[in-house]
């Protein structure tokens, strides 16, 4: 069969992420935390066969990558396609902000209307969907046959779980999106389907579970 084995995983905890704020594609570092579930994500894929590591060119998830590659001496490659929705005028906000500043849109925001942009430099539901998928498809079109690590953000992950799944954009989200989770995923010509989710069995502590990354 014409298969790629994707391990696909959402980058280690940021200070944003406690604080609920949106970052969007600006480019917020690991908190202590993070840098720590980076490394227990390297040590729990060390024995796994990996033909190349690809990850988003934002910081959090390009050293969340960084310390897998490391432990399997393999080249770190950018792939700019797996970045975070555009949020534009939600980036910076936490989602308090957002409520009292921007009541219709975050009105619009949190009913998932597929065609809903925030602000002149945001992305619609639509277009991130569009980019992503056609992200991964070029990169494990590559790769049939092996397996490789995508490392990227809650919104990455949660494209990839409903194009796995069947689940509509704006179908409520029953699944969860944890920082440096494993996620498992085959790729065919045909599309994705869902291998597992969610294993966080390397991780010791609770982590925060929101897909705005």
């Amino acid at each position: 069969m014409d298969a790629t084995r994707i391990i696909a995983i959402r980058h280690g905890e940021t200070a944003w992420n406690v604080d609920n704020r949106i970052q969007g594609q600006l480019d917020i570092p690991l908190n202590a935390t993070g840098v720590w579930q980076a490394q227990q994500l390297a040590r729990a894929l060390a024995e796994e066969p990996i033909a190349a590591i690809y990850a988003s060119d934002l910081q959090r998830a390009f050293e969340t990558a960084r310390a897998v590659a490391d432990v399997h001496a393999l080249p770190l490659r950018p792939a700019p396609g797996l970045r975070e929705r555009a949020f534009g005028s939600f980036e910076g906000l936490t989602f308090a902000d957002i409520d009292a500043r921007l009541p219709e849109q975050a009105r619009l925001w949190r009913i998932r209307e597929p065609a809903f942009r925030p602000g002149e430099r945001g992305e619609s539901l639509l277009q991130f969907r569009e980019r992503v998928t056609r992200a991964v498809h070029a990169l494990a079109e590559r790769h049939v046959g092996e397996q490789i690590v995508m490392v990227g953000h809650g919104g990455v992950m949660d494209v990839l779980y409903r194009a796995a799944t069947g689940q509509e954009l704006q179908a409520p989200r029953t699944w969860r999106l944890g920082n440096a989770a494993i996620n498992r995923l085959l790729w065919t010509p045909e599309g994705l389907s869902l291998v597992g989710w969610a294993d966080d069995a390397h991780l010791a502590r609770g982590e925060l579970d929101d897909s705005t990354a």
